[in-house]
């Protein structure tokens, strides 16, 4: 076999030559590329934007893997055609081809809706930011599948007896296909709920909601679950179906709508309510969680023993709602404690004293005297 102007002997040397002139290759390109790659990285770092570093970083293994398929197939093709591990290589490099087609396209799939998210985030736009990243986080995660099992199915399809067996299968009686949509009911299902959730938005990203008692705010929405972050940094996954077949609280669904939180007091009767909703305004003033839209302390139930203070207060969000509600509730304590230490919750006696228990204590002293 004549190659480059040189006679190479076919069969052992052939592969080794081959071979070795592959790795060799993969070694200089690889050299330039990581040259090539740092160079674009430094121009990056000097950008205002963020997009292009992003860009970088996910495309460089996809691009890599192109770069090893056309070095595969040029080799291949120039020092082992006669070879009988051809076929083998020829299947790889389609293979390859494949995954790296379909690799790139969810990297730049993931680049331009990070791109678009990145638009999304402007100061004062929150709730519209909101809507659109829970329709670009969904429709993001569909697109990726659809591109995964695409690609996964092409691959199988480039050899000869999983295809005959996928043509079987598709072509056989309905059985099989009865079978496969019963299995596949409940995930096909989730896939479009997620579809509708990004179209209706009972739920978005950053939400505040109450979900079986728990309150939260929406970290994740996918495909098919939903991620709840509770208030002590645990996380409750959800299907995602769950919020279109069963009831929920969302604190933040509207625009203008934050989160109220209450506390509440048991005091003593003689308490004066308007010094206190004084000293409400004056912490809420100085805590910048505090949203200024609602501040009040209304008397909302009585006993025998106490009267019930609600302290009603908001903010912006479920997060910011539980730890002005702790703080709140800490500095209002110590403000009655200080300036009202005697009227917290007490229990009254009443003692009276009749003319027989009067004579009989005045015997007993008598006798005590004698």
């Amino acid at each position: 076999m004549n190659i480059f102007g040189f006679h190479v002997e076919s069969g052992f040397w052939q592969i080794v030559i081959g071979g070795g002139a592959f790795i060799v290759s993969c070694i200089i390109v690889y050299i330039i590329y990581s040259y090539v790659l740092k160079i674009l990285r430094k121009k990056a770092s000097k950008t205002k934007t963020m997009v292009d570093d992003f860009v970088i970083d996910i495309l460089r293994l996809p691009v890599l893997w192109l770069l090893f398929f056309i070095l595969l197939t040029i080799f291949s093709n120039s020092f082992l055609y006669n070879s009988k591990i051809f076929g083998i290589l020829t299947k790889l490099s389609n293979v390859l081809l494949i995954l790296t087609i379909g690799w790139i396209l969810i990297k730049v799939v993931r680049a331009v809706f990070y791109y678009m998210e990145q638009k999304l985030h402007t100061p004062g736009n929150e709730y519209n930011a909101r809507k659109g990243l829970t329709k670009l986080k969904i429709f993001e995660g569909i697109i990726v599948a659809l591109i995964t099992v695409i690609t996964v199915a092409v691959c199988l399809m480039t050899f000869e007896k999983i295809r005959s067996i996928g043509v079987g299968l598709l072509s056989s009686a309905g059985i099989v296909g009865i079978i496969a949509g019963f299995a596949a009911q409940k995930s096909i299902g989730a896939v479009f709920a997620g579809i509708q959730i990004a179209i209706t938005q009972p739920i978005r990203i950053d939400d505040s909601i109450i979900v079986q008692g728990n309150s939260g705010v929406v970290e994740e929405i996918n495909i098919t679950y939903v991620v709840l972050k509770l208030w002590d940094g645990k996380r409750m996954i959800f299907p995602i179906n769950y919020f279109l077949e069963n009831s929920f609280q969302n604190l933040t669904h509207n625009r203008d709508t934050g989160v109220l939180g209450t506390v509440f007091l048991y005091v003593d009767y003689r308490l004066p309510v308007d010094d206190l909703r004084n000293q409400l305004t004056s912490i809420l003033d100085s805590n910048p969680k505090w949203d200024k839209r609602t501040a009040n302390i209304q008397v909302t139930d009585s006993t025998e023993k106490y009267k019930v203070l609600r302290v009603l207060f908001s903010t912006a969000d479920s997060g910011s709602n539980w730890d002005l509600s702790v703080d709140l509730r800490e500095k209002l304590i110590d403000f009655i404690s200080k300036k009202y230490p005697d009227y917290f919750v007490r229990t009254r006696i009443e003692a009276s004293v009749t003319e027989e228990d009067d004579s009989r204590s005045t015997s007993i002293a008598d006798n005590n005297n004698a």
